[in-house]
């Protein structure tokens, strides 16, 4: 890209790029420089933004059978809910409250001190949310570094703990994850000042349209109420069905495998509608502010139409909602699985079966990387169909031939934003799971008086943590994703947009900007 010049684009010319952290504010949200001569860049931003039937509203629903089998799985986690709550009030077993719980309550199950524990859980997880939306706003740059250093100290804390406590096989997993984060850590280094500076063109955009936040939020709390739903069902769950309870002299059938069965359809639930409820966010900002942004320029400009987060959101909770929770119940059923074999796994420790809890460790973490990779990709395709409003497996289709022919993968593997987000939830997550430890252990709740439920409280607290940090973490990640879409459809426009991120993608990543038919 030396030649990167007026002679190929005409009077269209990046500033060179720097090094400096932030583009600054004015220049990625300016009104466009003119357009003169017949170069690519003047045939792209001169392209309808409605291409392609791009933000148009579709009058047909797509993956109706997903659509129909979300909405039942809803209804019927509602119904399981409310039975389970409605028994569980009537038979008054909500012993226990803030302090020590080894006064009140039943020894044989779950009780009102565990609702305060994960009420305290989720409002820890919505603050240390907040708090690091803030930090990251504040200190682009340092808080990449500081969150990759904070994970790789969490891991290395973790797998020393493991050691000492002899929990072998867990000690083994957080070795080879701390490990890596070290590794991970001296490899992303070189790559902060690129993801520094796309993080700041998002953060430039976002404060232009308080939309951002307001979706951000809005899905911030309806995670944290499902949460709060979600805990209160599975208690009442464990007080109806568990045997010794008051509830099974009522000639309710009491049993360990009913329990089981039926905590495991709230965690599918739970997950699914968690994943959905996220996406739908997703979609909404990459429809809305941030695909308006590239494609129609700023608000000031005029081109923009009316209210297009709202016009977003309308097609992503009608039309596209089936799609979107297809690709969510992708996601769903491989974390399921990986809960399935982590709890094999322990078992096997538990049943002194080394090669077994081997195995099984080896297909978790297997399991685990099939679905942080359909996560990811699943991220594009949802943009897609936001945009265009297509079904999901034809959306997968087009943006996977998109990034091969564009080389976007690239591109996209040098962006540190996704990872750094991830890396605060997981810190999140893990902070959230300490606390429902310390508070089990300093106030002793009779139903836990040997231990038995730690494990499921910590899962929960981690679950609710990582959670409300994920959600509120997709109003950012919406916006990298959508400039990456962008890139791939339209790579000519972001030298409009963000002249001096441009120039350092153009200088990097010359294939990107080859004209490849659109998808």
């Amino acid at each position: 890209m030396a030649d990167w010049d007026k002679n190929q684009w005409g009077q269209q010319q990046a500033p060179p790029y720097d090094g400096g952290l932030t583009p600054g504010y004015s220049q990625p949200y300016a009104a466009p420089l003119p357009q003169q001569g017949h170069g690519p860049s003047a045939a792209a931003d001169s392209k309808s933004p409605y291409a392609d039937g791009r933000f148009e509203p579709k009058s047909k629903a797509n993956d109706v059978v997903f659509l129909v089998l979300f909405i039942a799985q809803f209804l019927g986690f509602a119904a399981l809910s409310g039975i389970t709550i409605n028994t569980w009030i009537k038979e008054g077993g909500l012993g226990g409250g803030v302090g020590n719980g080894s006064q009140t309550g039943s020894p044989v199950t779950l009780n009102k001190h565990t609702i305060y524990l994960l009420l305290f859980v989720t409002a820890a997880g919505l603050f240390l949310s907040v708090v690091y939306l803030m930090l990251t706003r504040a200190f682009t740059k340092i808080i990449m570094h500081a969150t990759l250093i904070l994970s790789v100290v969490l891991n290395i804390a973790i797998c020393v703990y493991m050691w000492i406590t002899k929990y072998y096989s867990g000690a083994i997993i957080f070795t080879l994850i701390a490990v890596f984060s070290v590794i991970a850590y001296f490899a992303f280094r070189s790559r902060i000042p690129f993801a520094s500076l796309l993080l700041q063109v998002v953060l430039d955009v976002s404060k232009h349209h308080k939309s951002v936040y307001v979706v951000a939020f809005i899905a911030l709390f309806v995670q944290a109420a499902l949460s709060v739903w979600f805990t209160f069902t599975a208690i009442a769950t464990y007080t109806k069905f568990t045997p010794g309870n008051p509830s099974c002299n009522n000639g309710s059938s009491c049993s360990s495998g009913k329990v089981a069965g039926l905590i495991f359809f709230e965690v599918f639930s739970f997950l699914w509608t968690s994943q959905v409820v996220g996406n739908v966010s997703l979609a909404t900002l990459a429809g809305g502010p941030y695909g308006s942004w590239y494609y129609f320029g700023p608000r000031d400009m005029g081109a923009m139409p009316k209210h297009p987060t709202l016009s977003a959101f309308g097609r992503a909770s009608t039309f596209s909602l089936g799609s979107i929770a297809f690709g969510s119940l992708i996601v769903t059923l491989l974390e399921l699985l990986r809960l399935v074999l982590n709890a094999a796994r322990n078992n096997a420790m538990g049943d002194g079966n080394p090669v077994t809890a081997c195995l099984a460790c080896c297909a978790e973490c297997f399991v685990g990387c099939i679905e942080s990779m359909v996560e990811y990709f699943n991220r594009y395709a949802y943009i897609e169909i936001a945009l265009y409003g297509k079904p999901y497996v034809q959306a997968a289709k087009d943006t996977w031939r998109m990034f091969k022919d564009r080389g976007i993968d690239a591109l996209i593997n040098d962006s540190l934003v996704n990872n750094t987000l991830m890396f605060g939830a997981y810190c999140v997550g893990i902070l959230c799971a300490l606390f429902s430890y310390l508070y089990i252990r300093f106030t002793h709740p009779a139903y836990n008086s040997s231990g038995q439920y730690t494990a499921p409280v910590m899962l929960f607290a981690f679950l609710i943590g990582l959670q409300c940090s994920l959600t509120l973490g997709s109003a950012i990640e919406a916006g990298v994703s959508t400039i990456f879409v962008g890139l791939g459809e339209d790579p000519h426009i972001l030298a409009v947009r963000s002249p001096e991120l441009f120039g350092m993608i153009a200088r990097t990543y010359p294939r990107i900007l080859q004209g490849v038919p659109n998808v």
